[in-house]
């Protein structure tokens, strides 16, 4: 176990403080995920009106978290900015290559230097946090590149210690699943177009209207393949739930719906990814 693993949450959560107070002004690349929200939080309490989040929307964006991160955002009294963006413009990440989320994240970063510019900003955070390092996350090449800090690795806090503080600070994505941009619910190698990514929207927000939790869509051509959470999949084998859900989701546009019986694992594109050392 390293220094920081053992250190407790509370003196973990001292050192994210005290590596914020100095800045007079920064950027939080904002999502409205977990991490990023609670980054936001911390800044605006240790920086004040110098915290201004920055969330970029595309067609990898579905609705519903653009919604949210702007409610957060408005809850915790930052400043937010709204900049909407076309990765699907961008050749490499149309591609869908292994290194697809690197493209994303070069372009955000992009967009955040543009705009600490203009502001006169020269810091910008984000909520990479220290369990990110171990995960094949091509985007934090971008970031090392673009000189993006991620202060929740420099205090050495790792996720479940994340939504353990969020819980104890009250904030609402406490507990909130991973949301993942769309261009995530693609097998590498497959294009991606804004027709596609609308129907995983589209499907996913039928599965969202249906009361499930935590779930993705992948995109097989003319095929969404659900993977559910294991403790929701039984309501969704149920004949009656079963036959609305392949309805509804056909409806949208796919031809075929199956459902995953491994269930729902985050990151599971990546599964047989090998890792480059960094």
């Amino acid at each position: 176990m390293s220094a920081g693993e053992s250190k407790p949450l509370d003196a973990k959560l001292a050192d994210l403080r005290a590596r914020l107070r100095p800045l007079s002004r920064a950027i939080v690349a904002f999502s409205g995920g977990v991490d990023s929200t609670f980054v936001l939080r911390i800044a605006r309490e240790e920086i004040g009106d110098g915290t201004l989040a920055l969330t970029t929307t595309s067609a990898s964006m579905p609705a519903r978290e653009l919604d949210e991160a702007r409610r957060l955002a408005q809850q915790i009294g930052a400043r937010h900015l709204v900049v909407s963006t076309d990765e699907v413009a961008i050749e490499e990440y149309a591609k869908n290559p292994i290194n697809r989320c690197y493209f994303c994240k070069d372009n955000l970063y992009r967009i955040c230097h543009e705009h600490a510019a203009r502001e006169g900003i020269d810091v910008i955070l984000d909520g990479v946090n220290a369990d990110d390092l171990g995960d094949f996350r091509p985007g934090l090449d971008a970031a090392s590149e673009q000189s993006v800090r991620h202060p929740l690795v420099e205090a050495a806090l790792g996720k479940d210690e994340i939504r353990k503080i969020s819980a104890t600070l009250g904030l609402p994505t406490w507990d909130k699943p991973a949301s993942p941009c769309l261009a995530s619910r693609f097998a590498y190698g497959t294009a991606i177009t804004h027709e596609s990514l609308g129907r995983v929207e589209r499907a996913e927000e039928v599965l969202h209207e249906m009361g499930f939790r935590e779930f993705r869509v992948r995109f097989e051509d003319d095929t969404a393949r659900l993977e559910i959470a294991p403790d929701e999949l039984s309501r969704c084998l149920d004949e009656a739930v079963r036959r609305d859900v392949a309805e509804r989701i056909r409806s949208v546009g796919f031809r075929r719906v199956v459902v995953d019986l491994d269930g729902f694992r985050s990151g599971s594109l990546n599964e047989g990814v090998v890792r480059a050392p960094r």
